[in-house]
């Protein structure tokens, strides 16, 4: 890495409460402001970096060490860095000695522009969020009087009411052929309604056989339906799901009449449809680790999560049924249409923490779409 990248020059993270954080920016010192939550994984930072569901966050890793594997192109998950910030307790700063890597940690944001803090104490800092819960929090140069970063922290907006959905979707068309069908699996056309989805997600859609069409947010129902898809699909994507009347039209539209398959945001936004309510979670679920439990068979699978809100259980109306549930905290994961071909999921199946097993709900969609065009 270029030695102009590793310039550490002293700054804070004020939060809206007033608490103050201090360590050390990489690279040019820029600000960044947003909603500060803390995520629990060991590793997987490219991924979370640029995974749009953290557009608007600054992201607190709670691993000591982040970066000693470099950057792999091939995992990023948008086009671009997502995150609005980075605080680590440890940044890795030398180059890094893997075969995958182009480039280390530090150089890789400092392209993006993504504003980072090292030095910090992150344990304080992920105690402060759990007791208090993710709160506002501003980066910037480090200030003796603490007012000016606490008054810009106090500006930022909520995160409750706020559709960032529509502002990371695509804003055309994208079409991405699946697998070549094969003797008895044929391929199946999906409209994909972009509310910031994953590359990870459309590449496990392609490889069981579903040839996606991928549409910007707000694109209306009727447009998608003209081209005769044979289901839909509702992906994960950032802010409250609440205000995404256009997503939700969308899921009315579909629901009764074609196959449709939620993840996380998409999983919320099928419960509106339905008649069902979302709330915000005092500190939401980040990380790779989060035990979820078949409310049928009992089996528990460890899924990879990322969302800041969940839909209430006691508000589902009639037709719907509570299939999975966080052990953590026993919030509502996963939703069974009871006489409709739809299903959805609050964690993130493509991630694979470890565990491959909850790969198998595409699979799902697949027999749902072929059993219904059969």
């Amino acid at each position: 890495m270029a030695d102009d990248l590793v310039k550490l020059t002293r700054a804070a993270l004020t939060l809206d409460d007033g608490t103050r954080f201090e360590g050390q920016v990489v690279g040019s010192l820029t600000e960044a402001a947003g909603e500060v939550i803390f995520i629990t994984a060991m590793s997987g930072y490219q991924e979370v970096l640029t995974d749009p569901s953290y557009h608007g966050q600054i992201v607190v890793f709670t691993t000591a060490h982040i970066g000693n594997y470099g950057i792999n192109p091939s995992v990023d998950q948008a086009a671009s860095v997502q995150a609005a910030g980075a605080i680590f307790h440890e940044l890795w700063l030398p180059p890094v000695d893997h075969w995958l890597s182009t480039e280390n940690l530090p150089s890789y944001m400092a392209k993006a522009g993504l504003v980072s803090l090292t030095g910090v104490d992150t344990r304080a800092l992920t105690l402060h969020l759990r007791e208090k819960g993710s709160r506002n929090g501003y980066i910037g140069p480090w200030r003796a009087d603490p007012e000016p970063g606490l008054q810009k922290a106090l500006a930022i907006p909520s995160m409750s009411g706020l559709d960032l959905a529509s502002s990371v979707s695509r804003q055309s068309v994208q079409v991405k052929k699946g697998a070549p069908p094969r003797e008895g699996r044929p391929n199946f056309q999906v409209a994909v309604l972009d509310l910031g989805v994953k590359n990870s997600i459309l590449d496990q859609l392609n490889a069981h056989n579903l040839d996606l069409t991928i549409w910007p947010a707000q694109t209306p129902a009727e447009r998608i339906l003209a081209e005769n898809p044979h289901g839909l699909f509702i992906p994960n994507g950032p802010g409250d799901p609440a205000p995404c009347d256009y997503a939700i039209k969308t899921a009315q539209a579909f629901l009764g009449r074609l196959p449709v398959f939620g993840i996380c945001l998409g999983h919320q936004i099928m419960a509106l449809a339905a008649g069902a309510k979302t709330y915000k979670l005092p500190f939401g679920h980040h990380g790779l680790n989060h035990p979820v439990v078949d409310s049928q068979t009992g089996r528990v699978w460890i899924t990879s999560q990322n969302h800041g809100f969940a839909v209430d259980p006691q508000s589902l109306p009639a037709g719907l049924r509570p299939s999975l549930w966080n052990i953590n905290d026993q919030t509502l994961e996963g939703l069974e249409w009871v006489d409709q071909p739809a299903f959805s999921v609050q964690f993130h199946p493509e991630a694979a923490p470890g565990p491959h097993d909850s790969l198998r709900l595409f699979e799902r969609f697949y027999q749902m779409l072929r059993a219904h065009h059969a």
